[in-house]
């Protein structure tokens, strides 16, 4: 059986994201892109989580118990049988409140990687047939067409509301060769409490129907 777990690896912000800290790493370079179809998603104010068929963890593979984890904690329990050995599905877990409020979510867990047992993306076409066999929705895409820099560059998103964007080639590769893959824009100010969300009341984000809570 293959046990291994994965940290999600952390995402290059491009040279223009507002939101970069001194514990960011920056994108240096675009040879990843050029000349590539790519895939430009909505980045999720959510927790980074990761589900495999016998195991759930955060950004952290062992990360500790927290109310906010029980509703993906009963979706990894209903996955059990889905999920292939060695694979593993990473997405947002979006029941808590963070820094923006969602009202009208489809479910509380959306879908940006899917990894095989031989540790590899899968292509973003692949991500979306393994998603909707698994019921699972993912994360909103805002343009997909071949990589052009200014393109990107010129994307507004309304800051509100949304916490960036994530820039990835919609082919699969390596999970070594991550940061020549994916990249980030995140607004400034992207985290607005004094106190860290984990430290808070959960305060759960809305959804458009019950449906989203229930059938997970």
């Amino acid at each position: 059986m293959n046990s291994q777990r994965f940290k999600y690896p952390r995402t290059p912000h491009l040279p223009w994201s507002p939101g970069f800290t001194a514990d960011d790493i920056r994108q240096t370079d675009f040879h990843g892109f050029e000349n590539k179809e790519v895939i430009i998603t909505e980045k999720m104010d959510g927790e980074c989580t990761t589900i495999y068929r016998d195991y759930l963890h955060a950004r952290s593979i062992d990360s500790r118990h927290h109310p906010s984890r029980t509703w993906v904690k009963r979706l990894q329990a209903r996955l059990t049988s889905d999920i292939p050995e060695g694979w593993r599905i990473c997405g947002e877990n979006l029941y808590a409140k963070h820094s923006l409020f969602y009202s009208d979510l489809e479910s509380y867990f959306y879908v940006f990687a899917i990894w095989d047992e031989n540790n590899r993306c899968l292509s973003w076409d692949d991500t979306l047939e393994w998603s909707e066999l698994c019921h699972l929705h993912t994360v909103p895409v805002i343009h997909r067409g071949m990589w052009d820099e200014q393109f990107v560059r010129d994307i507004i998103v309304d800051t509100n509301k949304v916490e960036g964007y994530v820039v990835r080639t919609s082919e699969g590769f390596h999970y070594s060769d991550f940061k020549n893959h994916f990249s980030k824009w995140v607004r400034s100010g992207h985290v607005q409490t004094d106190t860290h969300w984990m430290a808070q009341d959960v305060v759960p984000n809305g959804l458009k129907s019950m449906e989203g809570a229930d059938n997970e």
